[in-house]
């Protein structure tokens, strides 16, 4: 099951973000965001900008970003929206963070592909490196969660560390990534074995040559 979060206190997030505002290079992209849309409809913008939020709180703490409350009302604002109706957004879609989350939000697939494939080894390498599923490591480096279906099965297990995928992994090519990043090193994105994306690992088995010429097989079928 994905795990469910815990809202910070309004009042301490409101102390801390009441007086949010666009940066002004954020600024100039919510407007060129907004103008996508016919006047009147400039409300569909409120899932990018939710993530230009997330990112420029993300900026300003040194993690990958989260939404508090006084920044859905900006947005809300911004988009002369109901906050409740920003609020039924965020709440919806698990790529949102509703509350403080690390510098790097290590999210595992634990849904049945990966879990068939290793997601526990994934798993375990996470407990052996300090990673806590629902927490954050005390030098705010980490956050771990389990999630569902992230759309990697061919390459399961896998996992999503804020923008990225690392997939096809194994107990050490997950402890791997975590030494990588906590030494501020970037680890190898995507399948962690010797293949392209998705491809057949050792390459293609069957339809390996081109056809010659076309053959006409419906008077055979009759």
């Amino acid at each position: 099951m994905a795990d469910a979060v815990h809202i910070p206190d309004e009042a301490e997030t409101r102390a801390r973000w009441g007086a949010f505002a666009w940066t002004a290079e954020n600024a100039e992209q919510a407007k060129k965001v907004i103008a996508r849309y016919p006047a009147g409809r400039q409300q569909s913008a409120v899932m990018p900008l939710l993530d230009l939020a997330q990112r420029q709180v993300g900026a300003e703490t040194q993690t990958n970003g989260w939404l508090p409350v006084p920044v859905m009302e900006y947005i809300a604002d911004q988009l002369e929206m109901p906050y409740m109706r920003v609020y039924e957004v965020a709440t919806f879609y698990t790529m949102y963070n509703l509350a403080p989350v690390g510098r790097y939000h290590v999210q595992v697939c634990g849904t049945t592909p990966c879990m068939l494939r290793g997601s526990d080894d994934v798993f375990s390498a996470c407990k052996n490196k300090g990673l806590v599923k629902g927490g954050t490591t005390p030098d705010g480096l980490f956050t771990l969660s389990e999630v569902e279906c992230l759309g990697a099965c061919t390459n399961a297990p896998m996992v999503q560390i804020n923008d990225d995928n690392f997939e096809d992994l194994t107990y050490d090519s997950m402890s791997a990534i975590l030494d990588d990043l906590a030494a501020g090193k970037q680890p190898k994105i995507g399948p962690q074995i010797e293949r392209q994306t998705s491809c057949p690992e050792g390459g293609p088995t069957t339809l390996k040559e081109m056809v010659s010429g076309n053959h006409d097989y419906r008077g055979e079928w009759a």
